[in-house]
């Protein structure tokens, strides 16, 4: 079993429910959904170029998968996290982009937000006891080969090499997409997400997913709203 820390909006958020319906399967329910045909994209197209986003659900990964450290549980974790999400702050995205980075799709900032990477780089530090070791297999399922210094130096003591310095806020929307199809892939996702883009979306909130087993989809299994102590002190 893993567990991750992830950013995704509320269950009934409008941007979670398109993102569902859009990826085919809702990580808070379980529930799958067929894939929507869109302009000259039929559905079978739409499914196999969400494929690897969907067993994860959508989110923006903020403590990449992990085994849980010996020495904690599941419900300390959980309680972790309801302290720690009681002390902060959300933190507000005007508005979202959709960019490709390294040839998968997200939902990106349209510009840079300081204050979202803090808050990122404050969960690593925080639930990293909470991490395990990588396994040897783990770090090389990374491709050690592949990574800038900085990036070999994060998984080794961070566990994922797209923290601190490397980190970019991102929520996943499709697999690789080769450049002959990414016109139309993006044209999809425009189509399909519409509106919702325009809006602004508050990180206000962080949610525990588990992969019960290699491979199985992940689920949310709690989810904790941000700054409550704050609310509680000046009501």
């Amino acid at each position: 079993m893993r567990y991750a820390i992830y950013f995704t909006p509320e269950r009934d958020d409008p941007l979670t429910r398109v993102a569902a319906n859009w990826l085919g399967r809702d990580p808070f329910t379980g529930t799958a959904a067929p894939a929507p045909a869109i302009g000259r994209l039929s559905p079978a197209e739409i499914a196999f170029h969400t494929a690897a986003a969907r067993r994860y659900g959508f989110h923006a990964t903020l403590k990449a998968p992990f085994r849980l450290a010996g020495t904690e549980t599941e419900a300390s974790l959980i309680k972790a996290m309801e302290v720690f999400a009681e002390g902060m702050a959300p933190v507000v995205i005007p508005q979202l982009a959709i960019r490709q980075i390294d040839s998968f799709f997200a939902l990106v900032p349209e510009a840079p937000l300081p204050e979202l990477n803090r808050f990122a780089d404050d969960v690593v530090v925080a639930f990293e006891r909470f991490r395990a070791p990588l396994s040897e297999t783990e770090i090389e399922r990374r491709s050690p080969d592949s990574l800038s210094p900085l990036e070999f130096r994060n998984l080794y003591q961070w566990g994922y090499p797209y923290v601190f310095e490397a980190f970019r806020f991102h929520m996943t929307v499709t697999g690789r997409v080769n450049d002959g199809e990414a016109p139309r892939i993006r044209g999809a996702i425009e189509e399909f997400f519409g509106a919702v883009l325009d809006e602004p979306v508050a990180v206000d909130g962080v949610a525990l997913f588990v992969e019960p087993e290699p491979g199985a989809p992940f689920h949310v299994q709690s989810y904790h709203p941000l700054g409550r102590r704050r609310e509680r002190k000046t009501a």
